[in-house]
């Protein structure tokens, strides 16, 4: 018999995280807090990355009206919003299965985020340089 435990106690509750964490984070067990906080934070770097399109399609729309012809500045501008907005949406996907992942000790998942951020960032770069050559 352990020396931790009382004959006829049980084994202590751990607390619960609630209604919400119990239905995002069904079953499994809890991974090592050090990767729990580095997926956390490779959410966070991808919410900054979103915001960094979302202030770049703004910025186009507001302060290149003289670089571009409307249509291209409106087209070029809604491109980096929409993909701000695809990426912010896709990085609470992206933590919620990699953190699923960990619980259930499975192989992580491919970021399917970054094809997509890399093809539309490389259109919107294309585009740039064809405008300003």
């Amino acid at each position: 018999m352990s020396a931790n435990k009382t004959p006829g106690t049980a084994a202590p509750v751990p607390p619960s995280r609630g209604k919400i964490a119990e239905r995002l984070l069904p079953g499994g067990t809890e991974p090592d807090p050090r990767f729990t906080l580095a997926n956390e934070r490779t959410f966070l770097a991808w919410i900054r990355t979103s915001l960094a399109l979302l202030a770049g399609g703004i910025a186009i729309e507001a302060f290149a009206s003289e670089l571009f012809v409307e249509s291209l500045r409106k087209g070029l501008a809604s491109v980096l919003l929409i993909l701000g907005m695809l990426l912010s949406a896709g990085s609470a996907v992206r933590w919620l299965r990699v953190e699923r992942s960990m619980r259930s000790k499975e192989p992580l998942p491919l970021p399917m985020i970054v094809p997509l951020l890399a093809g539309a960032g490389a259109l919107a770069a294309a585009v740039i340089v064809v405008v300003i050559l």
